[in-house]
């Protein structure tokens, strides 16, 4: 039988009879860990494996815990650390200037000691919602498909990290699905009722991406009629993805570093600053260390961003998952048309194919087969045909690279691929000579008798 979920909830209070007879009574529907003063508080956050769902926070605190400021304290540092963890104020201090303060800073209920443990019970189910909430290891995500060791140890690790308050760094090849990702390290996480946005950091000038970026004030700049927030501004405490880290303008990645190490951000055309709450994921096809060596990237900004990272794996590293993302790919096309098959051989070519463009790519093959092939079974030549049409506007045919790929295939003879080009070459003749026997000979340098003999002994109608 499989271990029951519990929320988690950190208990910051100096009173150790308070909190042990608190965890006792609450240790049944909760993961309860204790604190005793501020410094232990951050020393407990940073053990736990996931910021807690709930805190519950004494605002009488060493060393004066006849005055608030360190409860106050320990509220702001919580919001700022994990801003989805809901911190409810356990004190006998309950003037209504503190709990307007405590408010303020962030705190979401404020609750009188002594307490009242079934009404302590129904407030804090109301804050972790415990009756609709998925724990990170029950949450599924949305389009991470296939069954290789490379996919279910992506799944693992957006799943660990979902609910971490660092920045993450997402690597992989362009079209492997780097933005999807990041979607999943969201909605897997207790930031996913917040907004989740996405900046292009190669799509703006210098000046047009600072405003996307940071908001700008009325005035700023030639164009700018009207104050406007930026992107951290709209993601609240949401998620920021920065993709295409790489192309991000040195001027900026200072500011971007301001904004990792304390929060802080000026609109552009502002001298007060604001505050960041969104936490910021960032992508990159290319490498970063090249792109610090060549002055492109700053370091600091490096070894901040990348405190934590995750590799989206090619599509070339997923084998077996080439046919599963088939699959996938054409139950989604099935409303819009007609589903094609390959046959045993195309099937070969398909999972032997390296699908430089990854899934972005494997996505746009599929598609075009389905609207030239519907309800059709398409056979390895043709899908040869249409690999190579691909591979042509890359520009990275290499006929020997084909017949590497074509030999190491399963079942191959070297008489039936014979054949099978012979038949290709026979096919194109008579297309590109509108069926004219004769020019059709000359383009394959033959008779038209050595034409009409092999035509006959072909298997199918050209």
């Amino acid at each position: 039988m499989g271990s029951v979920y519990l929320p988690s909830l950190l208990l910051v209070d100096d009173d150790s009879i308070i909190s042990e007879s608190l965890k006792y009574v609450l240790s049944d529907e909760y993961e309860v860990s204790l604190a005793f003063d501020r410094e232990n508080c951050i020393e407990v956050l940073g053990s736990m494996p996931s910021p807690p769902q709930v805190v519950l926070v004494d605002l009488g605190l060493p060393p004066d815990t006849h005055k608030p400021d360190e409860g106050f304290a320990v509220i702001e540092y919580i919001c700022k650390y994990s801003p989805c963890s809901k911190v409810i104020v356990l004190s006998g201090q309950d003037e209504r200037k503190y709990v307007d303060a405590a408010k303020k800073l962030g705190a979401v209920d404020f609750v009188a000691k002594p307490c009242d443990i079934a009404e302590l019970k129904v407030r804090l189910k109301q804050q972790v919602k415990v009756s609709g909430e998925l724990p990170n290891e029950l949450q599924p995500l949305s389009g991470i498909i296939g069954e290789s060791p490379a996919i279910e140890l992506l799944r693992m690790q957006i799943k660990q990290l979902a609910d971490s308050p660092f920045p993450v760094l997402i690597h992989g090849e362009s079209g492997s699905g780097k933005e999807l990702a990041a979607q999943n390290l969201h909605s897997c996480s207790l930031r996913k009722k917040h907004p989740f946005l996405t900046l292009n950091c190669a799509a703006f000038n210098d000046e047009l991406l600072a405003s996307q970026l940071f908001g700008h004030a009325r005035g700023a700049f030639t164009g700018a009629t009207e104050n406007k927030s930026g992107f951290f501004e709209e993601a609240g405490q949401g998620t920021l993805l920065l993709d295409e880290i790489a192309d991000l303008p040195i001027d900026l990645q200072a500011k971007l570093l301001r904004v990792l190490e304390n929060g802080e951000y000026y609109r552009v055309g502002e001298t007060h600053p604001r505050m960041a709450q969104a936490r910021v994921l960032a992508a990159s096809n290319k490498d970063l260390i090249e792109a610090i060596d060549k002055g492109l990237f700053r370091e600091d900004l490096y070894h901040r961003l990348s405190v934590l990272t995750i590799r989206v794996p090619s599509v070339n590293e997923r084998e077996q998952d080439k046919l599963i993302l088939l699959k996938y790919f054409q139950q989604q096309l099935n409303q819009q048309v007609s589903g094609f098959e390959l046959d045993e051989g195309a099937k070969q070519l398909w999972v032997a194919y390296d699908f430089p463009g990854n899934v972005r790519e494997l996505r746009n093959i599929i598609i075009r087969l389905s609207a030239k092939y519907p309800g059709q079974t398409i056979k390895r030549s043709v899908l040869e045909q249409e690999l190579m049409q691909v591979m042509s506007r890359h520009g990275d045919v290499n006929e020997m690279d084909v017949f590497r790929k074509n030999l190491k295939a399963e079942g191959f003879q070297l008489n039936e691929e014979l054949k099978r080009i012979e038949k290709e070459y026979i096919k194109l003749a008579l297309q590109e000579s509108l069926n004219n026997m004769s020019k059709a000979a000359s383009l394959l340098g033959v008779n038209r008798s050595t034409l009409y003999g092999r035509l006959d002994r072909s298997e199918e109608v050209l």
